[in-house]
């Protein structure tokens, strides 16, 4: 049984263990390692503009049986691509290929996918600089390119 040292001289041995423990959460090696940086797409940013390149359906998990309409979008700022949800009703009926759309997180716990999504972290707001859900809703009409 490794017991902690104390005593009068001890405050070295006892900051070089704390640095050494540091590292057992996950949530300072993230930190300290720049994990998000480097590993997110949008760099940091909670938007970001891209080109869209296919439609896609992606089948949702377990309990659920649909076909969860999905575009496959090449950001701007650095050619990474990524699959962005389009949520709505008919949604993807306003979304063609080639088309500029402004993605943002899907607000999912701790940045990752949100309910029967597997693999999607991303959803459409804004198809040619003009509001998804105005859109769909009939307060807006799609502008012509």
């Amino acid at each position: 049984m490794s017991k902690k040292s104390s005593g009068l001289n001890s405050a070295k041995k006892l900051s070089k263990r704390r640095k050494q423990f540091r590292y057992n959460d996950k949530w300072f090696v993230k930190r300290v390692t720049n994990y998000k940086k480097r590993s997110d797409p949008l760099e940091g940013a909670s938007q970001a503009s891209g080109i869209v390149l296919e439609k896609t359906q992606i089948e949702a998990k377990q309990p659920n049986s649909a076909m969860r309409k999905c575009v496959r979008v090449q950001l701007i700022k650095n050619g990474k691509q990524v699959t962005a949800f389009a949520p709505g009703d008919g949604a993807i009926k306003l979304i063609d290929e080639h088309d500029e759309v402004v993605i943002e997180c899907i607000g999912g716990k701790m940045g990752k996918t949100k309910g029967d999504l597997s693999g999607i972290r991303w959803q459409v707001i804004k198809v040619n600089s003009q509001s998804l859900n105005a859109l769909l809703h009939g307060k807006i009409e799609k502008a012509r390119k």
